[in-house]
Parts: C-alpha cells; structure tokens; sequence
C-alpha cells in the first residue's frame, strides 16, 4: 500500500462531513430550486416525522420515552461517539446550593447508552422496547450540508435474548426500518405529489446488505467514503455491517466505540475469510446532492464477553470502572439491539432538500450561510 493511500485511510477513519468550505461550494448544486415552499416544508416535516415515529413502533414493537439532554459524567453514560476521543462531549459544572452539592454534567452527543438502561428502567421483556426524541450537541463536527452540531434523531432500543445475537436477528430488523422508511416516501409524496420527479428517483425497495470487507474487496485502493460512494453507484441503498473490526488492510471500516455496539462477534465469512461485527449503517445515495448519505447507525449491543474484548482492542479497560459498564459486566442491564436513525438527514433526504438547514434550525457560520445562498439554499434562521 502507498504512503498517501495509507495516509488517506487513516483520515477517513473518524470525523464526517467535508473537509472545507471550499470543497463545500464545489460540492454543493448549481441548479437546486425546492420543490416546496418554507410553509409547505414545515407541514410536510411535522406529517412525516409522526409517520415515521409511529410506524417505528408498531414494526419495531417500541414505546416512546422521554429522554435526558444532560447526563451526570460520572455516570459514563454519554456516547463518546469514536474510540479515539476525537470528538468530546460539551461539560459543565453545576454549583448546586453552593457548591455543596454540585454536579459535573455533560450534554448529550447521542443516547445510546442511557438507552440500554432505560430498558431497565422501563421494565422491558424481550422483543419489547423504546424509542426517544433525542436531541444532542455535537462540538467537533465540520459544519456542512449534512453535519449540524445540532443532532435530533430517532434513537431506539430493544431488549432481545442471548439467541437473537446474530445476523440474521440484525438483517429483519434493518428490513423493518427501511420498510418504514420507504413507506414513508410513499406517504409523504402522496400528500405533495411535487416530490415526485423525473430528476430524484425514488428509493429502492429494498435494501443491499453487504459486510465492509466486501465493499473493501470490490475498492480496495480507495478510503472508505470514496468506497461508500462507489458502492452507491452499484447499489443506491446498503446497509454496510462489520463496522469497527480491522480489515485485511490493516485498518477499520469507521472509528466505533467499544462500549456499545458489538463489532467483534464471527458472523462468516467469503473464500475461508473469517468477518466480524453485528452492527452497520444504512446508507443511500442522494439524488440531490449527488452524494452518499447516511441515515442510521445501528446494531446488536455489547455482552459481557464482547464488551471486554473490545475495551482491550482499544486499551480502555479503565472504562469498566464505570457504573454502566460494571452493569454490562454484571449481566445486569438486559442484551439489546439498538440504534439512531437522524430525523433532519431523513426527512432531507425525502423532502429533497440540498441541505440540512432547510429542515432543521440551529447555527451555521457566515461562510456557509453565503455558499449556499448563491446556491438558491435558503437555510432556516
């Protein structure tokens, strides 16, 4: 492998999005105009989203729970996101009656290990489960036409036997979410028939399922976006599992953590290859923005056994210090599968946004404001 290839993949490993505004403006298209107008766009918003989370719960068999914005930091609940701390959580001290009883808080990045808790909590039997309107601060992000440090998605949880930790388990449950979310295409064009155009073909019925390394076969001189975006040419839906395990080149698909979902776990293998990982991400390709475009990170949770081994990969042992993670050890939290699914990336994606901004509010800088409004973007103030 060349020194600029292996440069190239090392980069690929963590942090989304695009690497400047430059980029961006190259990026971004020349003959965008919104097939709806902002009034139309919010009503199809609020439509789309209460389809999406009701059909959740009935295909998912899930009920909808509250969900915190900050966490105590000593609980080691909160989502560090990758495994290498690149990407921190945003922390703050709460003086409480003086100081005499503070608390050191965190905001939330993601929700997925209060998730697993909360099936505790709730009292969920297997096949039973939850699902959040979560809502997250993420600091580290480059700010472009699909990362926001503002995060809202569809974070679940469901509690499953020691028998349903395998592949097959996590293949139907990826078939129901994109069965809501294709149905949800439907749903939601019927309603604006505007959506529907020659220009943005509609979704695939069903998903491509294909492990990292045999996208890593296909491309094997290329990193990992520019691989997920070749692949999307072959199939404009997948979802890619075995995310987080080195492959043969020496390197992981993606950067995971090591304390929630499974990544370790022989699921088979192609030609005598042994692969690992019971979790993956749905990705598509966006007809919009002529661009990969994930929706959803998901998977099969950690057990004891794996929760160990995957904390000595990356030489965080000290984790099991922590009281979520000695309740993993202790078989004290019920298995589970889970994932997020971005609520402002999907209803983009549906409503044929060229940006984020267009369907969710939060900040962007001055920059990207003036990119996209040459480009006929008008994100949300």
């Amino acid at each position: 492998m060349s020194t600029n290839l292996a440069m190239d993949k090392k980069a690929d490993l963590a942090g989304p999005g695009i690497g400047n505004y430059e980029e961006l403006a190259g990026v971004l298209p020349d003959d965008y105009n919104s097939l709806l107008d902002p009034k139309q766009t919010q009503e199809a918003i609020t439509v789309v989203k209460r389809f999406i989370e009701d059909n959740l719960c009935r295909e998912l068999k899930l009920m909808r729970v509250e969900v915190p914005l900050i966490v105590d930091v000593e609980s080691g609940v909160n989502d560090m996101l990758d495994r290498d701390g690149s990407r921190t959580p945003i922390q703050f001290h709460i003086s409480n009656d003086r100081d005499a009883h503070p608390i050191d808080a965190q905001v939330v990045q993601a929700a997925t290990k209060w998730k697993r808790v909360a099936l505790k909590q709730f009292g969920m039997h297997p096949g039973e489960g939850i699902i959040t309107d979560m809502r997250a601060v993420r600091k580290d992000y480059f700010l472009d036409h699909d990362h926001s440090a503002y995060v809202d998605q569809w974070d679940w949880e469901k509690a499953i036997t020691a028998a349903d930790r395998n592949l097959d388990y996590l293949r139907k449950t990826v078939e129901s979410i994109w069965k809501v979310i294709k149905g949800a295409e439907e749903y939601i064009h019927g309603l604006f028939p505007q959506l529907k155009s020659d220009k943005y073909p509609p979704l695939p019925d069903d998903l491509t399922f294909l492990h990292a390394e045999e996208i890593l076969d296909r491309y094997p001189n290329l990193p990992r976006k520019q691989r997920e975006t070749a692949i999307l040419q072959e199939f404009p839906a997948v979802f890619i599992y075995g995310i987080g395990w080195v492959l043969k080149d020496g390197y992981p698909h993606e950067m995971r953590a090591a304390d929630y979902d499974d990544w370790v776990t022989p699921t088979g293998g192609n030609n005598g290859d042994t692969m690992h990982g019971l979790n993956g991400d749905i990705l598509v390709w966006n007809p919009v923005t002529r661009r990969r475009h994930e929706l959803s990170s998901m998977g099969i949770r950690v057990n004891a056994e794996t929760l160990r081994q995957q904390l000595e990969i990356t030489k965080q042992l000290d984790f099991l210090k922590l009281p979520y993670h000695q309740a993993i050890i202790n078989n004290e939290l019920p298995l589970s599968i889970g994932g997020g699914i971005g609520q402002s990336r999907t209803v983009m994606l549906l409503l044929r946004k060229a940006h984020l901004g267009e369907v969710s509010v939060t900040v962007w800088p001055k920059i990207l404001k003036e990119i996209c409004a040459e480009k006929n973007i008008h994100v949300l103030e």
